[in-house]
């Protein structure tokens, strides 16, 4: 297990790590992917920013999990990494049954 894993494993005990991670999951889950993505496109930050017409720093802070990007800049950056955009939600907790359905 890395260093980092060890750590994020440790803080998550603390109520207000916990809390913090948990608000920001989506943030960091995004960012995970964009990272990902540019990798196996088989890109840099720069030949990425230049694909998408925009800067190196734009791309270091969308990977950064900082901010949200829009879904203009998530669809150049699909087009700029040959992928294809795909949202989804998911349910955090089951579905209640209606006793009467």
């Amino acid at each position: 297990m890395s260093k980092i894993t060890t750590l994020h494993q440790r803080w998550l005990k603390s109520p207000g790590y916990k809390e913090a991670f948990e608000e920001s999951r989506a943030e960091f889950e995004l960012a995970r992917q964009l990272i990902e993505t540019r990798i196996k496109s088989g890109l840099s930050q720069e030949q990425l920013a230049n694909k998408m017409g925009t800067s190196q720093s734009t791309i270091a802070r969308l990977e950064s999990g900082a901010s949200m990007p829009s879904m203009r800049t998530l669809t150049k950056f699909a087009e700029a990494t040959n992928s294809r955009l795909q949202i989804m939600f998911k349910p955090t907790k089951p579905a209640k049954v209606s006793a009467s359905a």
